[in-house]
């Protein structure tokens, strides 16, 4: 048992996790998490598989992880319970100094005659080191009093505060491990959306984008209102790095775009023979329009917002952006079709149509317009409050430990004739030229009353 308890407190152990803890948290940095497992085949083909089987994909939420985290809390608990009994001893059950060789042996210390009898050399010294702040515990024999003043001994326990700190910070990111989660609600429109593992809803009333004045993007900005059994409880504005936060969950802006699928298209058709003719036309992707005072009708199949051909020969968009926006139509008269082709908002010249007999009909992309959509990132990660429990709890045992060190000084009193001889001798662990000045001091007080 004993062996099993040195290895679980060793440093060495912990040492050893710490490196297998980073280095996998590096892994986890480097290979994307969460995503879908396409992206990862995409990306690293066969290998993917392997990163899937492995669970470093999802590294944080994995098991073998988790009991990474576990077996380091295991040691640091360990380690902190075996070295915390030494000093409840330390702190309740103190024995002062009874030798005076040992005392006189410490670097700091003093020797002195008082010409007072020993009860009031007592009464004097222990004012005095009451005065400073000091806490006491005497033990008296026949002609002999022995003095222990302590203080700051909170500071012992930096270390200790400290291996709690990061026991409860491992906890925290277990319970994030396991019960954290995410998921993007896209709202199109005034839409009211579910949120999983939530009994609310939430519903998007407004969004907004601004702009630079050279176009580029200022900031998203959705109205948001939370909805409890049909009825709202609480609205705000959500902006990026200003999000929102109910019972538990928090809801960022994480992005914007344009619901493509059925933008409305405005088309401009026009008579090669009839310079005069000029007719607009509005429809949606996948709806008819009848052009005026013909037989003819135009559908709209298809619109990109960034056209352009791949590799495989086929129309793809670039991007969401409407950078090279474009629209596919098709012309149909009795059953009949007429014409289909590409059409170019920026580039009404460049449009090409293939036709199954002759037409004099031309058309151009005049405008488009789709409805906007915002992307709403809920997260939920029961652990942060923990992990910031863990936080406040490591800083304070480092401020005990490097900034709040502990006193000790030990004081033998021995009356010899009608005085009384006056032993000293001081420790502290840090700050020791500071220490020496304050007992130098203290000496110097007891000396002045003799």
């Amino acid at each position: 048992m004993k062996s099993v308890i040195r290895f679980l407190s060793s440093v060495k152990l912990a040492i050893v996790l710490l490196i297998i803890l980073a280095s996998t948290s590096i892994v986890g940095t480097l290979i994307p998490q969460q995503r879908m497992p396409s992206e990862y085949l995409a990306h690293y083909g066969q290998l993917g598989h392997l990163l899937m089987r492995l669970q470093l994909t999802r590294l944080y939420h994995s098991f073998w992880f988790v009991a990474l985290l576990s077996f380091f809390a295991l040691n640091i608990s360990v380690c902190t319970l075996e070295r915390l009994s030494a000093k409840f001893r330390k702190t309740f059950s103190p024995k002062p100094e009874t030798e005076p060789k040992a005392l006189l042996a410490l670097k700091i210390k003093d020797h002195f005659k008082k010409n007072l009898g020993l009860s009031q050399a007592g009464v004097e010294v222990t004012d005095e080191l009451r005065r400073r702040g000091y806490r006491i515990r005497a033990k008296q024999k026949e002609t002999t009093h022995f003095l222990l003043a302590r203080k700051r001994i909170s500071s012992w326990y930096g270390a200790d505060f400290v291996h709690l700190g990061l026991l409860v910070i491992l906890i925290g990111g277990i319970i994030s491990g396991l019960m954290s989660f995410r998921e993007s609600l896209s709202f199109t429109g005034q839409q009211t959306l579910a949120v999983s593992k939530a009994s609310f809803q939430v519903r998007l009333d407004r969004f907004e984008t601004e702009f630079y004045q050279n176009g580029a993007v200022r900031d998203w900005i959705s109205t948001l209102t939370i909805m409890e059994n049909g009825r709202p409880v609480l609205s705000r504005a959500v902006e990026v790095n200003h999000p929102l936060s109910y019972r538990g969950f928090v809801f960022y802006q994480s992005g914007y775009g344009w619901d493509w699928e059925k933008p409305t298209l405005e088309l401009v058709a026009k008579k090669k023979d009839d310079t005069a003719f000029s007719q607009a036309i509005q429809l949606k992707v996948g709806e008819k329009a009848k052009l005026p005072n013909t037989a003819v009708e135009i559908v709209a199949r298809r619109f990109v917002p960034d056209f352009m051909i791949d590799d495989k020969n086929e129309v793809v968009t670039r991007s969401l952006e409407a950078n090279n926006p474009a629209a596919l139509i098709e012309g149909w008269e009795a059953g009949q079709q007429l014409f289909s082709g590409w059409i170019f908002a920026k580039f009404p010249d460049f449009g090409r149509m293939h036709s199954s007999k002759e037409t004099n009909l031309s058309f151009e992309l005049k405008d488009f317009k789709a409805g906007q959509y915002s992307v709403i990132e809920v997260a939920r990660d029961p652990g942060v409050n923990v992990i910031w429990l863990g936080c406040a709890l490591l800083m304070a045992g480092l401020f005990l430990a490097f900034y709040w060190p502990a006193r000790e000084i030990k004081v033998i009193l021995e009356e010899a004739q009608g005085k009384t001889e006056v032993m000293a001798g001081g420790i502290a662990a840090k700050s020791r030229e500071a220490f020496e000045k304050e007992f130098q001091e203290l000496m110097a007080a007891l000396r002045r009353s003799k």
